[in-house]
């Protein structure tokens, strides 16, 4: 059974008629009439039976055109997805992490779709860890992916997208959240809570005490900055996070570092090099390049 014998049965069996029929589907009656026999014969069934100069459709018929409905509907749907996703539209899916959830992600998605040649672009949105992320983006789970940088990953295109100020969070009414900026040593007398150590922004920070020769007391390890804000605003301990929405609290004072240590947090787009990309897709690595140099 091929899909133009279920087209050529279609259209005999709608218009009761095989000349009509075969002039819809652009062949000979002959030619036509012989498919729908040859399908009866596969089939083993019969599908028309003889009414003066058209044809009526037999029990068995009724059956098959109900199926042969729904198949050709759903040939013709795929067709035209297909067609709209290697134009204006097909499904993007996006992965990052939870703290770009509440503005970065909205914000750029937002945007993005406001542009004429993307309103019929759908999105598949993903939220975990980077490294998680990572995989899933080699493993052709995602198109592209928002986070931090990922070291010996050479069939990755990382771009620098947005630029984080580390700062230290810290409970209301604790002492520090007196002082105008955080010192290095003020680390060295209070518990702190971090992010988990496998992670980019976790090393970053490791980074900045042994740099300062500081060995801190961390007593908490948390995914994201949801988590560490959490314990920050119980009294746990306090913190140094990037400057996400997340993090401000009615319990919490966010002080910056002393100038002269203050340090960021780089955040990029991810993408497999080289790999074919729906034009949906390359549109938004454009768009997000051109925005990121927009704001620079």
């Amino acid at each position: 059974m091929t899909l133009a014998q279920l087209e050529y049965f279609y259209y005999a069996a709608t218009l009761e008629n095989f000349i009509e029929a075969s002039k819809v589907v652009n062949i000979s009656q002959p030619s036509l009439s012989r498919a729908i026999k040859a399908l009866e014969e596969e089939l083993d069934v019969i599908l028309f039976e003889k009414k003066g100069r058209n044809v009526k459709l037999t029990k068995t018929g009724s059956i098959l055109l109900e199926h042969a409905t729904t198949i050709l509907n759903e040939v013709k749907r795929t067709k035209n997805n297909m067609n709209s996703a290697k134009t204006d539209g097909g499904t993007i899916d996006l992965a990052y992490v939870t703290a770009l959830a509440p503005s970065l992600i909205p914000q750029m998605i937002r945007n993005f779709l406001k542009m004429n040649d993307n309103k019929n672009v759908s999105f598949n949105f993903h939220q975990d860890i980077t490294a998680r992320n990572i995989e899933g983006l080699k493993n052709g789970l995602y198109d592209i992916v928002i986070g931090s940088y990922a070291s010996n990953e050479d069939s990755i295109e990382f771009t620098k997208i947005l630029e984080q100020e580390m700062v230290v969070i810290i409970p209301k009414d604790h002492p520090l959240s007196k002082k105008d900026f955080i010192e290095p040593d003020d680390f060295k007398h209070h518990p702190l809570l971090g992010y988990i150590g496998n992670t980019h922004i976790a090393k970053t920070i490791k980074e900045f005490f042994i740099k300062n020769n500081i060995d801190p007391t961390f007593i908490c390890e948390s995914t994201g900055e949801n988590g560490i804000a959490a314990l920050v605003a119980e009294n746990f301990g306090i913190a140094i996070v990037a400057d996400v929405p997340s993090i401000y609290l009615d319990d919490i004072v966010i002080k910056h570092l002393n100038p002269k240590f203050k340090f960021y947090h780089n955040v990029y787009m991810c993408y497999i090099k080289n790999k074919y990309q729906l034009p949906a897709v390359k549109r938004l690595i454009q768009f997000i390049k051109d925005e990121t140099i927009m704001k620079q």
